[in-house]
């Protein structure tokens, strides 16, 4: 027998139905994901603090977020201080652009000094601190999580250590290759061996340390991933060409340029070709990340390249 409260409530969830035409409703419009800079004088100066890249109101989130995906920002630590981060995700990324310190997470005790990378998977919270002036650039998908409505039940991986050295050693192997003068690329993906499959820097995000030597244009390519593009280094006149369609002779058509400023980030958005320009004498270093680990688990990257 169906009780008064039953019909209430029946009725209730059958008002929420709603149906829309298949050729109207088949391709939303979306919020808009732009060319967004957020430039090094954000972390040079002032107090100890989480300074994050907030697009929620762009992309019409109910939380903090820098693409659908994914949540950037820098971390400011004066010397001798310390900050927390407590956010909900599954992977966390830190690059340090200045400074000397360690993060303590539940597994452990991290040490990190300028150009090293670190990832965390799930944890409550981590505690940084600085024995030098420090800023990091750091990246995690807790949008991703506040989208499903969800907070991770195990962590997937254990914190991994990309240092400086390390890296600077898998790009000089890639320079003594004697088929590296034939590629349009010098990069290292950076990858997990808890995720041998889409070999990348975790479950969800991707990352390339990826050198664009002095004089050196890398053509157009692209994927359906964002990218979120931190300048490592880089001289004068070097930046990236940004534009959603190309020309016969495979040139952007009516690009926005986004130049390569060291300590300072930018967005690529997904779909969108853009090729890298350096015009200096000197190398420059970049370093994106992505949310191409879920992406590319889902096999839809389409990642392509004008040849």
């Amino acid at each position: 027998m169906t009780t008064n409260n039953e019909y209430t409530m029946t009725q209730s969830w059958e008002a929420q139905a709603q149906f829309k035409e298949y050729l109207s409703a088949v391709n939303p419009k979306m919020p808009q994901i732009d060319v967004d800079a957020f430039l090094s004088d954000m972390w040079t100066s002032g107090e100890t603090r989480v300074i994050p890249f907030d697009l929620s109101g762009n992309l019409e989130t109910e939380y903090p977020a820098t693409t659908p995906n994914l949540y950037a920002g820098y971390l400011r630590v004066n010397a001798n201080e310390s900050i927390k981060t407590d956010f909900i995700a599954a992977s966390q990324m830190f690059f340090v652009i200045r400074g000397r310190g360690n993060t303590q997470v539940d597994q452990g005790n991290i040490l990190w000094k300028a150009g090293d990378l670190f990832t965390l998977p799930a944890t409550q919270s981590a505690e940084h601190f600085a024995s030098e002036d420090a800023a990091l650039f750091w990246v995690n998908d807790a949008p991703l999580l506040s989208y499903l409505g969800v907070a991770p039940t195990s962590a997937r991986f254990t914190p991994v250590l990309y240092t400086k050295e390390r890296l600077a050693e898998a790009i000089a192997n890639e320079r003594a290759d004697t088929n590296a003068t034939k590629r349009n690329r010098l990069g290292v993906l950076l990858s997990n061996p808890n995720f041998p499959k889409t070999m990348t820097l975790t479950h969800t995000l991707w990352s390339l340390y990826n050198v664009l030597p002095a004089g050196i244009t890398q053509k157009p390519h692209r994927h359906n991933s964002i990218a979120i593009d931190h300048c490592v280094s880089a001289g004068p006149n070097t930046y990236t060409m940004i534009g959603k369609e190309l020309d016969e002779h495979g040139n952007i058509l009516n690009p926005i340029k986004a130049m390569w400023t060291p300590g300072s980030t930018f967005i690529t958005p997904p779909g969108w070709w853009h090729s890298h320009h350096n015009d200096s004498d000197v190398d420059a270093v970049v370093l994106p990340i992505q949310d191409a680990g879920l992406i590319m688990n889902m096999q839809v990257l389409d990642f392509k390249l004008v040849k």
